[in-house]
Protein backbone atom coordinates (compact mmCIF):
# COMPACT_ATOMS: atom_id res chain seq x y z
CA UNK A 1 0.00 0.00 0.00
CA UNK A 2 2.79 2.38 0.92
CA UNK A 3 4.43 1.93 -2.47
CA UNK A 4 1.09 2.77 -4.15
CA UNK A 5 0.66 6.08 -2.32
CA UNK A 6 4.34 6.99 -2.70
CA UNK A 7 4.11 6.36 -6.43
CA UNK A 8 0.97 8.48 -6.65
CA UNK A 9 2.61 11.34 -4.71
CA UNK A 10 5.41 11.44 -7.27
CA UNK A 11 2.94 11.59 -10.17
CA UNK A 12 0.39 14.13 -8.89
CA UNK A 13 0.36 17.43 -10.77
CA UNK A 14 -1.79 20.29 -11.91
CA UNK A 15 -3.45 19.37 -15.19
CA UNK A 16 -1.17 20.24 -18.10
CA UNK A 17 -3.02 22.58 -20.47
CA UNK A 18 -0.08 23.46 -22.69
CA UNK A 19 -1.11 23.52 -26.34
CA UNK A 20 -4.86 23.41 -25.63
CA UNK A 21 -6.41 26.01 -27.95
CA UNK A 22 -9.50 27.10 -26.04
CA UNK A 23 -10.08 29.86 -28.61
CA UNK A 24 -10.95 27.12 -31.12
CA UNK A 25 -14.27 26.66 -29.32
CA UNK A 26 -15.30 30.17 -30.38
CA UNK A 27 -14.84 29.31 -34.05
CA UNK A 28 -16.17 25.77 -33.72
CA UNK A 29 -18.49 25.70 -30.69
CA UNK A 30 -19.76 22.53 -29.09
CA UNK A 31 -23.40 21.51 -29.58
CA UNK A 32 -25.86 22.33 -26.75
CA UNK A 33 -26.13 18.72 -25.56
CA UNK A 34 -22.35 18.46 -25.10
CA UNK A 35 -22.21 21.79 -23.29
CA UNK A 36 -24.95 20.66 -20.96
CA UNK A 37 -22.93 17.56 -20.05
CA UNK A 38 -19.84 19.72 -19.54
CA UNK A 39 -21.71 22.00 -17.14
CA UNK A 40 -22.64 18.94 -15.09
CA UNK A 41 -19.05 17.66 -15.08
CA UNK A 42 -17.65 21.10 -14.25
CA UNK A 43 -19.97 21.46 -11.27
CA UNK A 44 -19.30 17.98 -9.93
CA UNK A 45 -15.51 18.28 -10.27
CA UNK A 46 -15.62 21.53 -8.30
CA UNK A 47 -17.80 19.87 -5.66
CA UNK A 48 -15.01 17.38 -4.85
CA UNK A 49 -13.83 19.51 -1.92
CA UNK A 50 -17.26 19.06 -0.32
CA UNK A 51 -17.00 15.30 -0.72
CA UNK A 52 -13.61 15.53 0.99
CA UNK A 53 -15.18 17.52 3.84
CA UNK A 54 -17.75 14.76 4.36
CA UNK A 55 -15.15 11.99 4.33
CA UNK A 56 -12.93 13.65 6.92
CA UNK A 57 -15.58 13.20 9.62
CA UNK A 58 -15.48 9.41 9.07
CA UNK A 59 -12.91 6.77 10.17
CA UNK A 60 -11.16 7.34 6.82
CA UNK A 61 -9.28 10.25 8.41
CA UNK A 62 -7.38 7.83 10.68
CA UNK A 63 -5.53 6.24 7.76
CA UNK A 64 -2.62 8.47 6.63
CA UNK A 65 -2.39 6.77 3.23
CA UNK A 66 -6.06 7.53 2.55
CA UNK A 67 -5.85 11.14 3.73
CA UNK A 68 -2.72 11.72 1.66
CA UNK A 69 -4.44 10.31 -1.38
CA UNK A 70 -7.62 12.33 -0.79
CA UNK A 71 -5.64 15.55 -0.43
CA UNK A 72 -3.90 15.03 -3.76
CA UNK A 73 -7.05 13.65 -5.43
CA UNK A 74 -8.93 16.81 -4.44
CA UNK A 75 -6.12 18.97 -5.84
CA UNK A 76 -6.18 17.27 -9.23
CA UNK A 77 -9.98 17.21 -9.41
CA UNK A 78 -10.10 20.95 -8.75
CA UNK A 79 -7.90 21.58 -11.79
CA UNK A 80 -10.14 19.32 -13.87
CA UNK A 81 -13.03 21.62 -12.97
CA UNK A 82 -10.94 24.67 -13.84
CA UNK A 83 -10.10 23.23 -17.27
CA UNK A 84 -13.73 22.45 -18.03
CA UNK A 85 -14.54 25.98 -16.92
CA UNK A 86 -12.21 27.30 -19.61
CA UNK A 87 -14.30 25.46 -22.19
CA UNK A 88 -17.50 26.97 -20.81
CA UNK A 89 -15.93 30.44 -20.74
CA UNK A 90 -14.95 30.09 -24.40
CA UNK A 91 -18.66 29.65 -25.12
CA UNK A 92 -19.55 32.77 -23.15
CA UNK A 93 -20.91 30.79 -20.20
CA UNK A 94 -20.47 31.25 -16.47
CA UNK A 95 -17.86 29.03 -14.84
CA UNK A 96 -15.87 28.69 -11.65
CA UNK A 97 -17.14 30.67 -8.68
CA UNK A 98 -19.92 32.25 -10.76
CA UNK A 99 -21.47 28.78 -11.16
CA UNK A 100 -20.30 27.02 -8.01
CA UNK A 101 -21.39 29.70 -5.54
CA UNK A 102 -25.09 29.62 -6.53
CA UNK A 103 -24.97 25.80 -6.78
CA UNK A 104 -23.76 25.41 -3.20
CA UNK A 105 -26.18 28.00 -1.90
CA UNK A 106 -29.02 26.18 -3.59
CA UNK A 107 -28.25 22.86 -1.87
CA UNK A 108 -29.56 24.22 1.43
CA UNK A 109 -30.25 21.59 4.11
CA UNK A 110 -28.80 18.78 1.99
CA UNK A 111 -25.36 20.36 2.15
CA UNK A 112 -25.63 21.18 5.87
CA UNK A 113 -26.70 17.65 6.80
CA UNK A 114 -24.22 15.82 4.59
CA UNK A 115 -21.30 15.74 7.09
CA UNK A 116 -23.64 14.57 9.84
CA UNK A 117 -25.10 11.81 7.68
CA UNK A 118 -21.63 10.61 6.73
CA UNK A 119 -20.56 10.63 10.36
CA UNK A 120 -23.60 8.64 11.49
CA UNK A 121 -23.40 6.25 8.54
CA UNK A 122 -19.70 5.58 9.10
CA UNK A 123 -20.36 4.96 12.80
CA UNK A 124 -22.91 2.31 11.85
CA UNK A 125 -20.49 0.73 9.37
CA UNK A 126 -17.64 0.84 11.89
CA UNK A 127 -14.28 -0.44 10.71
CA UNK A 128 -15.87 -1.57 7.45
CA UNK A 129 -16.34 2.02 6.32
CA UNK A 130 -12.91 2.48 4.63
CA UNK A 131 -13.66 -0.59 2.49
CA UNK A 132 -17.03 0.91 1.54
CA UNK A 133 -15.39 4.25 0.76
CA UNK A 134 -12.61 2.80 -1.38
CA UNK A 135 -15.01 0.57 -3.32
CA UNK A 136 -17.47 3.43 -3.80
CA UNK A 137 -14.62 5.64 -5.01
CA UNK A 138 -13.43 3.05 -7.51
CA UNK A 139 -16.92 2.75 -8.99
CA UNK A 140 -17.31 6.52 -9.18
CA UNK A 141 -13.96 6.93 -10.91
CA UNK A 142 -14.73 4.14 -13.40
CA UNK A 143 -18.01 5.81 -14.32
CA UNK A 144 -16.45 9.29 -14.44
CA UNK A 145 -13.72 8.17 -16.82
CA UNK A 146 -16.31 6.36 -18.93
CA UNK A 147 -18.42 9.52 -19.04
CA UNK A 148 -15.49 11.57 -20.31
CA UNK A 149 -14.73 8.95 -22.94
CA UNK A 150 -18.33 8.87 -24.13
CA UNK A 151 -18.53 12.67 -24.22
CA UNK A 152 -15.35 12.87 -26.26
CA UNK A 153 -16.82 10.44 -28.80
CA UNK A 154 -20.16 12.24 -28.90
CA UNK A 155 -18.59 15.67 -29.44
CA UNK A 156 -15.99 14.72 -32.05
CA UNK A 157 -14.16 17.98 -31.36
CA UNK A 158 -10.35 17.58 -31.55
CA UNK A 159 -9.58 20.17 -28.87
CA UNK A 160 -12.08 18.68 -26.44
CA UNK A 161 -10.78 15.20 -27.23
CA UNK A 162 -7.25 16.29 -26.34
CA UNK A 163 -8.37 17.97 -23.11
CA UNK A 164 -10.51 15.06 -21.94
CA UNK A 165 -7.74 12.57 -22.74
CA UNK A 166 -5.44 14.46 -20.36
CA UNK A 167 -8.11 14.47 -17.66
CA UNK A 168 -8.74 10.74 -18.16
CA UNK A 169 -5.05 9.94 -17.71
CA UNK A 170 -5.15 11.51 -14.26
CA UNK A 171 -8.47 9.81 -13.50
CA UNK A 172 -6.74 6.54 -14.39
CA UNK A 173 -4.29 7.04 -11.52
CA UNK A 174 -7.21 7.73 -9.18
CA UNK A 175 -8.81 4.49 -10.35
CA UNK A 176 -5.61 2.54 -9.72
CA UNK A 177 -5.45 3.64 -6.07
CA UNK A 178 -9.14 3.26 -5.30
CA UNK A 179 -9.46 -0.15 -6.98
CA UNK A 180 -6.32 -1.63 -5.41
CA UNK A 181 -7.35 -0.38 -1.96
CA UNK A 182 -10.90 -1.68 -2.44
CA UNK A 183 -9.69 -5.15 -3.38
CA UNK A 184 -7.18 -5.26 -0.53
CA UNK A 185 -9.73 -4.25 2.08
CA UNK A 186 -12.43 -6.55 0.74
CA UNK A 187 -10.04 -9.49 0.94
CA UNK A 188 -8.71 -8.55 4.38
CA UNK A 189 -12.18 -7.99 5.82
CA UNK A 190 -13.53 -11.32 4.62
CA UNK A 191 -17.16 -12.23 4.07
CA UNK A 192 -18.53 -9.88 6.74
CA UNK A 193 -16.94 -6.82 5.13
CA UNK A 194 -17.93 -7.97 1.66
CA UNK A 195 -21.56 -8.41 2.71
CA UNK A 196 -21.70 -4.94 4.27
CA UNK A 197 -20.06 -3.28 1.26
CA UNK A 198 -22.43 -5.10 -1.03
CA UNK A 199 -25.44 -3.99 1.03
CA UNK A 200 -24.26 -0.36 1.10
CA UNK A 201 -23.76 -0.28 -2.66
CA UNK A 202 -27.06 -1.96 -3.44
CA UNK A 203 -29.08 0.31 -1.15
CA UNK A 204 -27.24 3.63 -1.38
CA UNK A 205 -25.03 3.97 -4.46
CA UNK A 206 -26.20 6.49 -7.06
CA UNK A 207 -24.44 7.99 -10.11
CA UNK A 208 -21.76 10.60 -9.49
CA UNK A 209 -23.32 14.01 -8.93
CA UNK A 210 -26.83 12.75 -8.22
CA UNK A 211 -26.69 14.17 -4.70
CA UNK A 212 -25.83 17.61 -6.06
CA UNK A 213 -27.49 17.97 -9.44
CA UNK A 214 -31.25 17.96 -10.13
CA UNK A 215 -32.66 14.58 -11.10
CA UNK A 216 -33.58 15.76 -14.62
CA UNK A 217 -29.93 16.72 -15.19
CA UNK A 218 -28.77 13.28 -14.04
CA UNK A 219 -31.34 11.72 -16.37
CA UNK A 220 -30.19 13.87 -19.28
CA UNK A 221 -26.50 13.06 -18.75
CA UNK A 222 -27.11 9.31 -18.48
CA UNK A 223 -29.39 9.24 -21.51
CA UNK A 224 -27.01 11.36 -23.58
CA UNK A 225 -23.87 9.38 -22.74
CA UNK A 226 -25.08 5.86 -21.97
CA UNK A 227 -28.46 5.57 -23.66
CA UNK A 228 -27.22 4.10 -26.95
CA UNK A 229 -25.70 0.70 -27.70
CA UNK A 230 -22.11 1.88 -27.21
CA UNK A 231 -22.99 3.49 -23.90
CA UNK A 232 -24.76 0.40 -22.62
CA UNK A 233 -21.82 -1.74 -23.68
CA UNK A 234 -19.50 0.50 -21.64
CA UNK A 235 -21.87 0.24 -18.66
CA UNK A 236 -21.72 -3.55 -18.89
CA UNK A 237 -17.92 -3.44 -18.89
CA UNK A 238 -17.91 -1.35 -15.71
CA UNK A 239 -20.29 -3.83 -14.08
CA UNK A 240 -17.89 -6.61 -15.07
CA UNK A 241 -15.07 -4.76 -13.30
CA UNK A 242 -17.23 -4.51 -10.17
CA UNK A 243 -17.99 -8.24 -10.48
CA UNK A 244 -14.26 -8.96 -10.19
CA UNK A 245 -14.03 -7.29 -6.76
CA UNK A 246 -14.27 -9.89 -3.97
CA UNK A 247 -17.86 -10.59 -2.97
CA UNK A 248 -19.46 -8.05 -5.34
CA UNK A 249 -20.42 -10.15 -8.34
CA UNK A 250 -23.85 -9.74 -9.88
CA UNK A 251 -24.75 -6.28 -8.53
CA UNK A 252 -25.36 -4.73 -11.99
CA UNK A 253 -25.08 -1.25 -10.44
CA UNK A 254 -24.38 0.70 -13.61
CA UNK A 255 -26.92 -1.01 -15.83
CA UNK A 256 -29.46 -0.63 -13.03
CA UNK A 257 -28.70 3.10 -12.74
CA UNK A 258 -29.29 3.55 -16.47
CA UNK A 259 -32.68 1.87 -16.15
CA UNK A 260 -33.66 4.05 -13.16
CA UNK A 261 -32.51 7.38 -14.52
CA UNK A 262 -32.72 7.05 -18.26
CA UNK A 263 -35.52 9.18 -19.67
CA UNK A 264 -37.46 8.23 -22.82
CA UNK A 265 -36.29 10.15 -25.88
CA UNK A 266 -39.35 12.41 -25.95
CA UNK A 267 -38.82 13.34 -22.30
CA UNK A 268 -35.18 14.21 -22.94
CA UNK A 269 -36.20 16.59 -25.72
CA UNK A 270 -38.75 18.20 -23.40
CA UNK A 271 -36.26 18.44 -20.54
CA UNK A 272 -33.71 20.03 -22.85
CA UNK A 273 -36.29 22.54 -24.10
CA UNK A 274 -37.45 23.48 -20.59
CA UNK A 275 -33.87 23.77 -19.38
CA UNK A 276 -33.01 26.10 -22.28
CA UNK A 277 -36.06 28.27 -21.72
CA UNK A 278 -35.22 28.60 -18.03
CA UNK A 279 -31.70 29.76 -18.85
CA UNK A 280 -32.50 32.15 -21.72
CA UNK A 281 -33.77 35.73 -21.18
CA UNK A 282 -37.31 36.52 -22.26
CA UNK A 283 -36.23 39.39 -24.52
CA UNK A 284 -35.19 37.86 -27.88
CA UNK A 285 -32.70 40.68 -28.40
CA UNK A 286 -30.78 39.49 -25.35
CA UNK A 287 -30.51 35.85 -26.38
CA UNK A 288 -26.93 34.97 -27.25
CA UNK A 289 -25.71 32.35 -29.67
CA UNK A 290 -24.46 30.31 -26.75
Amino acid sequence: MRSDIDRYKRQVARLDLSGIDFAAFREHPLPPSVLRCLRYMHDVEHHTVCYLRDLLVTPAHRDPAITTFLTLWNYEEMWHGEALGEVLAAHGEAEGADRIGPLRQGLGWRDRLSPLLHSVGSAVAGETFPAIHMTWGAINEWTTQAGYSRLSNRAGHPVLTDLLARIMRQEGRHIAFYASEAERRLVAGGRKTQRLVRLALRRLWRPVGSGVMPRFEVAFLITELFGDDDGRDMARRIDERIDRLPGLEGLHLIEGAIQRYEAPAADVVDLHRRHRLQREPSDPDQVTAA
